[in-house]
């Protein structure tokens, strides 16, 4: 009797201890429980801690409730200006309802990921390339507004988006590097020229001053050379007074009207006279000889008969009368 007392009750330990394993459940502090007796859903979310089901009729599903961060594969489209870009993103979200993230989706985690791919290629098509890279926030709450109306129904939060790389073509990197390096280059020269004028303003007012005083000229003067000769170096500086420039350039202007421009001395040939036509007419016997007018001409002037170059030729041609 005793032997049957014991066995009985080993057993019912035994079936216990099986029942309690089996209906005993473990919910973490970031989980919540839905149970689904028999496939439905009874309206019970199961908080955190140790809970209890009917085994084989009851199931326990456990969604997590902290923040999940997913990021979004790079998407590639073409902008409102025709730009190809390909632009990558990550999002936060969290699940606010359990059982909603149960029942009305079957993976509330794909749901997410490819409405965050969609959102994120229609974003890239309304928006400008100049949008994309300056202007991210208004982008981004865009994005968290497109992937965060149908999420609602699936009991899942949209927390925020955040666009992580925008990547160009190579091409309009350069493109890019050039119209900035000319924008620096125009406000540069901007600011050069402004400080020209404002250095020519203060340079006149200097220049007013100093013509009052003419000895403050001079004192700058000073200044200068003590500047330059301070350092240590070969540099000779010798002041010359603009003054005598001036003077000088007065008297220059003033002699140019007076000068008169001389006649050029005349050549050694030029006082033979060519222009009587009745001499140049007439026969002239040393044209018997075989010897043109100019040389005869030219051996009437006196000291160029050592200089004609035929004189000796005839003395050649003359015969000699001891043969």
């Amino acid at each position: 009797m005793v032997e049957e007392i014991v066995v009985a009750a080993v057993t019912a330990g035994t079936a216990g201890l099986v029942y309690l394993s089996a209906a005993a459940r473990v919910v973490k502090q970031y989980e919540r429980g839905v149970v689904l007796r028999l496939g439905r859903f009874t309206g019970g979310v199961r908080p955190p801690g140790f809970t209890m089901i009917v085994p084989i009729i009851d199931r326990l599903h456990k969604v997590n409730m902290q923040i999940v961060t997913m990021p979004v594969p790079a998407q590639e489209g073409i902008t409102r200006d025709n730009v190809t870009v390909r632009v990558d993103a990550v999002v936060y979200f969290k699940v606010v309802n359990a059982p909603d993230a149960i029942i009305q989706v079957e993976d509330y985690r794909f749901a997410v990921s490819q409405m965050a791919q969609t959102s994120l290629r229609s974003i890239i098509g309304k928006s400008d390339l100049d949008d994309l890279l300056s202007n991210r926030e208004k982008l981004n709450q865009g994005l968290e507004l497109m992937i965060d109306s149908p999420a609602i129904g699936w009991g899942v939060q949209i927390d925020r988006v955040e666009i992580k790389d925008v990547s160009l073509p190579e091409t309009m990197k350069r493109s890019m590097a050039r119209q900035a390096e000319a924008d620096r280059e125009r406000r540069a020269r901007i600011i050069n020229a402004d400080a020209e004028l404002q250095a020519s303003k203060k340079l006149a007012e200097a220049a007013g001053v100093m013509s009052q005083q003419p000895a403050a000229l001079q004192l700058r003067l000073l200044q200068t050379v003590v500047a330059v000769a301070a350092e240590k170096n070969s540099t000779l500086v010798l002041p010359f007074p603009v003054e005598l420039l001036r003077f000088l350039e007065r008297a220059q202007a003033g002699q140019a009207p007076q000068a008169v421009e001389q006649p050029a001395p005349p050549r050694p040939d030029e006082h033979v006279r060519l222009d009587e036509p009745d001499e140049i007419d007439q026969p002239d016997e040393s044209a018997e000889l075989g010897r043109p007018d100019e040389l005869q001409k030219l051996d009437e002037v006196p000291g160029l008969q050592e200089l004609d170059p035929l004189r000796g030729l005839d003395e050649l041609d003359e015969p000699k009368g001891d043969e």
